[in-house]
């Protein structure tokens, strides 16, 4: 029978519940044991799709078409295994489900009422991951802190499963914070005895307290919060912020948590974690022996969150090639022809960031526009490659206010056109073209150079593409369609054989790019930059040897 653990937050939001869940995975699963995490969201909406970034960051894409918290990201990257629609449940989800249950007559004529009916889906939803037995530990975090009303269930359900299981079954880690108030000098633990103090009052304790800190915390901190939330001194464990979220499952391993979860949930240790490849991954990271710039253009840069996997992906590439990524955020919405020689000379490489709607759009052209013409590495995704195809359209086609139908529905050249099958579509959730498809690539391109094989199976999330009655002109004009759908022809990579690395994608490679797989575009790309700002500074050095 699987075993399970729930991460729960206190104190405040934004503590880093994903992570440190996340990182305990790692540590289990480096012994050996068969983990998977699952999020718990207590907001109404069904799924995070129709979410704009600004509200609550990037929409990951799982392989089954899934749009889901952006945590389900750090899940896939600490952990290298893939996640799925039972890995990310909303309150909006369990009440749909139980309406329609009602609406049905499943109830059998019953009052339908948050207990037991919806505390029942919460746990049938908990619980779902272990019914195909591949686990021998799921863990899940719920979103939120301890204390919001739209928590309340989630807590009275891992309340149930803990009296009906057991306890030693069934895990609660509690993260809250540890404030340092530097008039005092003097680290504070009330905030974090009140939170388990209203854990308590919904009839639920933790096992062990995860505190989130500045400053190193004492032994004498650690028996003060054991003894105030009734807790073992050593299920009292320190997370002092860390140079990177990856060094957190070794700050973990050290606070010995994955040792503590399993000894309360009377289960072996098994052998001492490998976490080899995890080590050289960070010894890279931490030694990069180059750095590059790249210019992220994007309209939601203001927000980090929003493109979370891509800067992540640039972690990952960035050690493989053993060299710093640093990422300059251009907001595309302020750039045009008059600015973006001043904006974007210096950088080593450009990327344009994925996107929806017409604001910003004419900036990313612009971006676009001049890493073709000034042989700068450029990586578009989706909306960015879309921006690629009309650039080249209106500059080296002709085709003057070439566009997407997205922004112009009357454009003369509607060079991206919306999907045949979205044309009649009318409901905005779930219903674009989401997950996993496959896609052959040209062996004579760089992409195939980039991939090193022919099929791949990359994630998605959009409607429009390109239009595929358009392809003759591009590729005479020099543009290469050189990755498509076997089965529906529809275009998935361009790019422009003369240039040192100009490739755009209609997926998502970023979320796939886990630490111990980076993606392969990601890599090429960082490599290319490298590449690029040497062949630079040998030109720069050889100008002034002549002058």
């Amino acid at each position: 029978m699987a075993k399970y653990i729930f991460v729960t937050g206190g104190v405040t939001s934004s503590l880093g519940k994903g992570i440190i869940a996340a990182s305990l995975a790692k540590l289990l699963q480096a012994r050996g044991f068969k983990v998977t995490i699952q999020k718990m969201d207590p907001y109404i909406n069904i799924d995070p799709g129709t979410l704009n970034p600004y509200e609550h960051g990037e929409c990951y894409v799982t392989d089954d078409g899934a749009e889901t918290d952006l945590d389900l990201g750090h899940y896939e990257r600490f952990l290298s295994t893939p996640t799925s629609q039972a890995n990310n449940v909303t309150t909006g989800r369990i009440y749909q489900t139980v309406i329609n249950k009602e609406r049905e007559g499943a109830y059998l004529g019953k009052t339908v009422q948050v207990i037991p009916h919806i505390t029942d889906e919460i746990k049938r939803r908990m619980t779902l991951l272990a019914s195909k037995n591949e686990y021998d530990i799921i863990i899940t975090e719920i979103g939120g802190t301890i204390g919001d009303i739209e928590s309340l269930p989630y807590v009275e359900a891992i309340r149930q499963l803990q009296w009906e299981n057991g306890k030693e079954n069934c895990l609660v880690v509690h993260l809250t914070l540890i404030p340092y108030l530097k008039a005092a000098k003097e680290l504070k633990t009330k905030p974090t005895q009140h939170s388990v103090k209203l854990m308590n009052e919904n009839g639920l304790s933790p096992d062990i307290i995860v505190c989130r800190t500045e400053e190193p915390i004492n032994g004498d901190i650690k028996r003060k919060i054991a003894l105030f939330c009734n807790v073992t001194v050593d299920a009292v464990i320190e997370a002092a912020d860390a140079e990177t979220i990856y060094d957190v499952p070794l700050h973990m391993m050290q606070e010995s948590l994955d040792v503590i979860c399993l000894e309360k949930l009377k289960m072996p240790l098994r052998h001492e974690p490998d976490l080899k490849r995890w080590k050289e991954f960070l010894f890279k990271l931490k030694n990069p022996k180059s750095k590059v710039t790249i210019g992220l253009v994007g309209k939601y840069v203001e927000l980090q969150d929003a493109y979370k996997s891509i800067l992540e992906a640039f972690v990952h590439a960035g050690a493989v090639n053993e060299c710093k990524v640093e990422v300059k955020n251009i907001h595309s919405e302020y750039l045009d022809k008059e600015n973006v020689k001043s904006s974007l000379s210096g950088l080593d490489g450009i990327l344009v960031a994925p996107g929806f709607g017409n604001r910003g759009i004419e900036g990313k052209i612009e971006a676009i526009k001049y890493a073709r013409e000034n042989n700068i590495p450029f990586f578009g995704i989706c909306l960015g490659m879309q921006c690629c195809v009309i650039e080249y359209a209106r500059n080296v086609l002709g085709y003057m206010g070439a566009n997407s139908t997205e922004m112009d529905i009357h454009t003369a050249y509607p060079v991206i056109d919306i999907m045949e099958d979205q044309k009649n579509i009318i409901q905005m959730g779930g219903t674009m073209r989401l997950g996993a498809y496959g896609c052959e690539i040209d062996v004579h391109s760089k992409a195939y150079e980039v991939y090193g094989k022919q099929y791949i199976s990359e994630r998605h999330r959009h409607r429009w593409e390109f239009n595929n009655s358009f392809i003759e002109q591009f590729e005479n004009a020099g543009m290469k369609a050189v990755g498509k759908n076997p089965e529906t022809g529809l275009v998935e990579i361009v790019e422009l054989p003369n240039h040192p690395f100009f490739i755009g994608s209609q997926f998502h490679p970023e979320l796939k790019s886990t630490v111990e797989n980076p993606h392969p575009l990601f890599v090429g790309f960082i490599k290319a930059a490298i590449i690029s700002q040497s062949e630079k500074k040998n030109k720069t050095s050889l100008e002034a040897g002549m002058n």
